[in-house]
């Protein structure tokens, strides 16, 4: 019985390790207004911790300097930093580790393969760029108008607002959020929509923290990585390239980092590499 506990934890180590970390930020969120205990005021678009560390989302900043042209010194500094550690980080480690709407579009794959739902779509997916296209006209709009555009409809910052403030309006917008998850596209707005997800993808580019396959020889292609995985086209180069002589390394800017490869492999595929070719493993 033991052993089995442990199996099943072993299997969700690093998806526990990234729901602990959303429940403390939205915990120290949560704080102040509940209990007076300001440990960071604001939301994820803007915040100061600690009364004195101010931290922007870097997207956030440049709608604002499209749309008003000018930004405080302190907001440009607080996207900067913010912007620096997700391009360490690389990937799309935003969206897999702080982003609030990860866990509702989550439960709406795993209810999706659990109830084995059809999608109203068919076979048919939008293009993945579709997001870029979004994040483009995002900005264009934000200069054109003078307006911080997609802050007005962003479900991120939508339920930040109503888990702080109880604008129960914001609860809508993950609604609709889940049900087109559940129901139209397969991971569908995180993979096909959200232009923050493009955006912290462009950022991540250059990251320096990788998952990767160092042992893809023990691969039994048993599929529960590509199950898992909330981009699967991800880990087909790194774990079935050796023919073309790739790197196992995940190289694409569309890996979220969500460490879900990790979990479930039983054969310990796949493993943190270190570095911008990713050679130096973590552990």
């Amino acid at each position: 019985m033991h052993a089995a506990r442990f199996s099943l934890l072993h299997r969700r180590r690093w998806l526990l390790a990234r729901r602990a970390v959303q429940l403390a930020l939205l915990v120290a969120f949560l704080l102040g207004p509940w209990a007076g205990l300001w440990i960071a005021r604001g939301t994820l678009a803007a915040s100061r911790w600690f009364g004195a560390l101010p931290l922007t989302d870097p997207f956030v900043a440049v709608q604002a300097l499209l749309a008003h042209r000018s930004m405080a010194i302190e907001a440009l500094l607080g996207a900067g930093l913010v912007a620096a550690v997700f391009a360490l980080a690389g990937g799309r480690s935003f969206c897999a580790w702080v982003c609030p709407m990860n866990p509702v579009t989550d439960l709406a794959a795993w209810l999706r393969a659990t109830l084995r739902l059809p999608s109203l779509l068919g076979h048919r997916r939008p293009e993945r760029r579709l997001r870029h296209a979004v994040l483009a006209v995002a900005l264009a709009i934000s200069a054109l108008l003078g307006t911080v555009a997609w802050e007005t409809v962003n479900p991120i910052t939508l339920l930040h607002r109503a888990l702080l403030f109880g604008l129960v309006g914001g609860y809508g917008a993950v609604l609709a959020v889940f049900v087109f998850d559940l129901l139209v596209v397969p991971r569908g707005w995180c993979g096909h929509v959200c232009p923050a997800g493009a955006f912290y993808g462009l950022v991540g580019r250059t990251g320096v923290l990788h998952v990767s396959a160092p042992r893809r020889d023990a691969c039994t292609q048993c599929g529960d990585c590509f199950r898992v995985c909330p981009e699967p086209h991800v880990i087909a180069p790194a774990l079935y390239g050796a023919a073309q002589s790739r790197a196992p390394t995940i190289a694409s800017a569309d890996c979220t980092r969500c460490a879900r490869c990790l979990d479930v492999c039983a054969e310990d595929v796949f493993d943190w590499e270190w570095g911008r070719d990713g050679r130096a493993r973590l552990r």
